[in-house]
């Protein structure tokens, strides 16, 4: 078998999770991005396993160890993903934001700001640029 065949596979699948990383803004599909890169680097240890023809299977018990890894993160992600949707109300990448409270009662929850409003006058603005966008 020639190495070149799974690392161009391996390749353009680690280029499609770099690609779901960097554009995605919902954080589940963040993390099976995350997830389709890890398989590519699995997939290229086992390639160069093979290739190298090591007697100790050190690409595949890498790989193993990389699976449960990956096993590990995917649940603590999710897990932290459902929190912060049940708290916030989105998983959206983009309006998450580290210390900031929830919206109050009377804030718009698809807000861009995470701030309480101050004064009537900004929330009218606000609203405005809003509406012409």
């Amino acid at each position: 078998m020639h190495l070149a065949y799974p690392a161009v596979l391996a390749v353009l699948l680690f280029c499609t999770g770099l690609y779901g990383v960097l554009a995605r803004r919902n954080a589940i599909l963040v993390l099976m991005s995350v997830e389709l890169m890890l398989n590519a680097v699995n997939l290229n240890l086992v390639a160069f396993d093979v290739w190298l023809r090591d007697t100790l299977h050190a690409g595949q018990a890498l790989t193993l160890f990389i699976i449960a890894i990956a096993a590990a993160e995917i649940g603590i992600g999710l897990a932290i993903v459902l929190l912060v949707y049940r708290n916030r109300g989105t998983s959206d990448v983009d309006r998450l934001r580290d210390l900031a409270d929830p919206p109050s009662a009377g804030q718009d929850p698809m807000d861009d700001s995470m701030a309480a409003p101050t004064d009537n006058d900004a929330d009218q603005a606000r609203r405005a640029r809003r509406q012409t966008a």
